[in-house]
């Protein structure tokens, strides 16, 4: 049994009440990290929405998903794949949808300054985050994630826990002159995630063990055909909280993405822990389109919070929101778990609640109809990479992680 301190880590309310705290502790002047310059957020503002009108002059934004990257080169191949799947119906349409974009997502950790993948078909060479979602895709038209010859565009949980570095590498064009950060990692997170859906089949099926069998499992829950975001992500933490090989673990209990502060000062076991839960977060925005798909109505979007990752956090960092004390080499990396870069995380989180409102202003959009899902998107996840493409050759960010593939 979970303590329910810890099982209430499990929560966007959690992402967000302590990072938070971890604000209140920086505007308190007791960080050694970094200050925050609260003057400069209407310069963010200002900047986010100039970035969104360029790229959305209408104002008429997607979700911030995995479905934008499988457009990347402006190459429809999401809807192309959808267009063989004549006589599907809608429910198994859904259930494919949630299947790749599961892969994908989990896949989805920084790829890196020299990895690149070129597409055939096309002629196109992309890479980044981007690329990562057309190779991803490519490999579950392959068939690569079925254990079924007959059931090619399926993720089981066989074909994952068979999964292996050299056929990932193979799928995903990795050689000595085209390095990916983390392909081990990266095995061993899908091998454990086969491995989770296995021993959880009142989430993902008793039949065919698959992400798709969200769908099924969440479906009657949806009241009205209302389905709140937040319980997508909290299914998402029940069931995968065990598959993070750099998870932190307490007591025995594997948390996931949750780092530690000293800020957290609380009278349990949870003293010290910020959750984060970025690739689920980043996940169950991902899994909106799907569940609509499926013909429910996937509400209360903003109790998701924004996506502690380094192309939000650097966009505060390179237009001085955020303030290192000491100057930060972007070429130095830092250890996901030290206290320095959780403080960065939870000082994104905490500061994109106070951006979202300003740049709503300047957009004249209200939280129904410019939601974080579309703020990301619109937004501060390109303005960025932007940014940070102005200021340094490459783009990398201003603060580098040492990341193993399975956080950022």
């Amino acid at each position: 049994m979970i303590p329910p301190e810890l099982a209430a880590l499990r929560s966007p309310h959690a992402v967000r009440a302590r990072s938070h705290m971890v604000l209140d502790h920086v505007l308190a002047g007791a960080s050694p990290h970094f200050t925050v310059d609260e003057t400069r957020l209407g310069a963010v503002a200002d900047y986010v929405a100039e970035v969104t009108r360029r790229a959305y002059p209408t104002l008429d934004i997607p979700y911030h998903s995995r479905w934008r990257h499988f457009d990347a080169g402006g190459v429809a191949r999401w809807d192309a794949l959808a267009g063989t799947l004549e006589g599907v119906d809608t429910l198994e349409r859904a259930r494919i949808m949630v299947d790749l974009a599961v892969v994908s997502v989990l896949l989805d950790a920084g790829a890196g300054d020299a990895w690149r993948y070129h597409e055939d078909a096309t002629g196109l060479t992309v890479t980044r985050s981007e690329g990562l979602a057309v190779a991803s895709l490519h490999m579950f038209q392959a068939g690569a994630f079925s254990s079924d010859p007959a059931v090619p565009l399926r993720v089981d949980a066989p074909a994952l826990i068979a999964l292996d570095a050299a056929t990932l590498a193979r799928h995903f064009q990795v050689g000595p002159d085209n390095p990916l950060v983390g392909v081990p990692g990266r095995v061993t997170l899908l091998n454990r995630l086969g491995e989770a859906m296995a021993a959880r089949t009142d989430l993902f099926g008793d039949g065919a063990t698959r992400p798709g069998g969200l769908i099924d499992a969440l479906l009657p829950q949806a009241k009205v055909g209302r389905l709140p975001a937040a319980r997508i992500l909290e299914a998402l933490l029940d069931g995968l909280s065990v598959i993070w090989p750099a998870g932190l673990v307490v007591d025995g209990v594997l948390l996931g993405d949750v780092g530690r502060h000293s800020a957290i000062t609380v009278p349990d076991r949870s003293a010290g822990l910020v959750p984060f839960h970025k690739l689920s977060q980043w996940l169950t925005y991902s899994l909106l389109e799907p569940f609509e798909a499926a013909g429910v109505a996937v509400v209360d979007l903003d109790e998701l919070t924004a996506l502690p990752e380094y192309r939000n956090g650097g966009l505060l960092v390179d237009l001085e929101l955020i303030v290192p004390r000491r100057p930060i080499d972007p070429a130095q990396k830092h250890s996901v778990d030290s206290e320095m870069i959780v403080e960065w995380r939870a000082l994104t989180v905490a500061l994109m609640d106070r951006l979202a409102g300003a740049v709503r202003e300047r957009l004249g959009l209200d939280a129904d109809s410019f939601p974080f899902a579309k703020l990301l998107q619109g937004g501060t996840w390109t303005a960025g990479r932007q940014i940070a493409a102005q200021k340094r050759a490459g783009g990398p960010p201003p603060i580098a992680i040492d990341a193993d593939g399975t956080v950022f």
